[in-house]
């Protein structure tokens, strides 16, 4: 299942204004805006957390990130190795990114062709989803 896609944008007030007008018939609403480094960022969706997330400025995200859900951190390790066995590069090793949500759990490589892969466990290390 799909847990959260991003796009990378050209004018990000256009874009948060065209998909909140857009997608407000689904219950999507604009839920984020913040800074990450050098780039703007902006999350759209039904709830916390948004489904659907914007990036203007430095940070571009080649093609399109795909962030999958997994229900535990052991398939987020498995994914991560798999995925540069089967001819991957690194994007981000698995770690909990505590900047995005404490029990945020999650790995990132490209695939062959530039796409930002993710696989995400958002529970602890105890529980599963």
């Amino acid at each position: 299942m799909l847990d959260h896609v991003t796009f990378s944008v050209s004018d990000l007030e256009k874009a948060k204004a065209f998909y909140t007008e857009t997608l407000a018939p689904i219950g999507y609403a604009l839920r984020y805006e913040f800074n990450e480094g050098d780039s703007e960022i902006v999350g759209i969706g039904s709830g916390p957390p948004p489904e659907v997330w914007f990036y203007a400025g430095g940070k571009t995200v080649p093609h399109v990130h795909f962030a999958f859900r997994a229900g535990t951190r052991t398939q987020v390790d498995e994914f991560y190795w798999r995925a540069l066995a089967a001819g991957g590069t690194d994007n981000g090793v698995p770690w909990i990114r505590e900047n995005y949500a404490p029990d945020y759990y999650a790995a990132f490589v490209f695939d062959p062709d530039g796409n930002n892969i993710e696989m995400v466990c958002r529970a602890s290390e105890e529980s599963k989803l």
